[in-house]
């Protein structure tokens, strides 16, 4: 079996921090899958991180078999079926570049170049582009994933507008009297996930295995819930990774939720500007907001972070790894990693205690903080000093 290599592209991996900051780019969630099973899906291997941040090595090993034969491929770059028959067809020695951008070689060393002109290619290259492209992701892992394969039934109670064959439920989900709109994208519902009576659903829609959308939710596509999710209230364009819960009433779009985020009752992130001008946004490498192009953009919200009860956002902010926010008023556009306050200010999180809160949210999901974890956190905290 041919063995694959994940590379991230330190440029990138850095334009897309916080979210990176505990994981490598194939590890974030778009459209239905990872980056990384995308590729194993596409293209089956052996697979393995290459990462450029040092201290995600030990969660994240690099594994090369054979490195005159391995295969490299740019971790924020996602398979088409195109691409992938063009990596299949590279030369070993060789590497594939798109607009003289590397997307793949073969072999460690590759010395000869092919050029690669895709109709189009889809790569995350910054943190918006998690929520621009997940419509196209989500159309593009419906294909894959549903294909040859057939859905459970739809219950008699679902009012589906559009072509019911755009829906697709796995084994053990439950979903009643909710009303699924396929007609802009398709709507796909994980194992063992929940869709409660009253939801609205407007597709493009992904909800991960054991996941739950309360009574009475609004979701407008294009929207991921990764898994072991709750969420509520209204949400529109929002990826969230996994294990994050925004299970109440308040708005959010046009957002990116890491994993163990939690957003409290009314919580509500603005996603425009009230002058209806480009949106900016903090940018770790370069240590200051930059213009995205965008008119609306709304939470950036890294792994472990927190809201309170009717904490408010400003349109595009920013908060790292292990915060939390509470209080009242809008706190800054931007939130450095294991910070906690609000609009009156921020004073540093004591690790032990972001330890204690960290093992008793993972626990509930039976899942354990290791040794490796807590490295990683305290690298991260190291680094959160730089932008305090």
């Amino acid at each position: 079996m041919r063995n694959v290599i994940l590379y991230d592209v330190a440029r990138v991996h850095d334009n897309l921090l916080p979210i990176t900051y505990t994981r490598p780019v194939a590890g974030i969630r778009l459209g239905i899958e990872t980056i990384r099973e995308k590729w194993e899906r596409a293209f089956p291997g052996e697979y393995s991180y290459k990462v450029s941040a040092e201290y995600l090595a030990p969660k994240f090993p690099l594994k090369e078999a054979d490195t005159l034969d391995d295969y490299y491929i740019a971790s924020h770059v996602c398979p088409s079926d195109e691409l992938v028959k063009a990596i299949e067809a590279l030369p070993c020695g060789c590497r594939l570049t798109v607009d003289g951008e590397e997307i793949a070689r073969h072999g460690k060393e590759a010395e000869d170049t092919v050029e690669y002109d895709p109709i189009h290619i889809t790569a995350l290259r910054s943190l918006t582009d998690i929520f621009t492209l997940n419509g196209e992701a989500l159309e593009y892992d419906f294909e894959k994933v549903t294909a040859g394969r057939t859905s459970q039934p739809i219950s008699r109670t679902v009012t589906i507008i559009g072509d019911p064959s755009r829906v697709f439920i796995e084994e053990g989900a439950w979903v009643e009297a909710a009303v699924l709109n396929v007609q802009n994208g398709p709507i796909y519902i994980g194992r063992n996930a929940e869709i409660m009576e009253g939801t609205l659903v407007r597709g493009p829609l992904a909800l991960c295995h054991d996941s739950h959308i309360n009574m009475g939710t609004r979701v407008y596509g294009a929207t991921t819930i990764g898994p072991w999710c709750k969420v509520g209230g209204e949400l529109s364009n929002v990826v969230m990774l996994g294990y994050s819960n925004k299970a109440h009433d308040g708005f959010l779009g046009n957002a990116v939720i890491g994993e163990w985020c939690n957003l409290g009752a009314d919580c509500v992130a603005s996603n425009l500007k009230n002058d209806y001008t480009e949106i900016k946004l903090w940018n770790y490498p370069a240590h200051r907001f930059l213009r995205t192009g965008l008119q609306f953009c709304g939470l950036i919200m890294a792994d472990h972070s927190k809201a309170g009860i009717n904490t408010m956002f400003n349109t595009a902010t920013v908060v790292g790894v292990g915060c939390n926010i509470h209080g009242s008023g809008f706190p800054r556009n931007f939130v450095a990693s294991f910070s906690e306050g609000g609009a009156a200010g921020f004073s540093d999180v004591a690790m032990s205690k972001f330890f204690d809160i960290a093992r008793r949210a993972m626990a509930r999901r039976h899942v354990e903080l290791t040794q490796t974890d807590i490295d990683i956190f305290e690298a991260i905290r190291d680094i959160a000093e730089t932008y305090k």
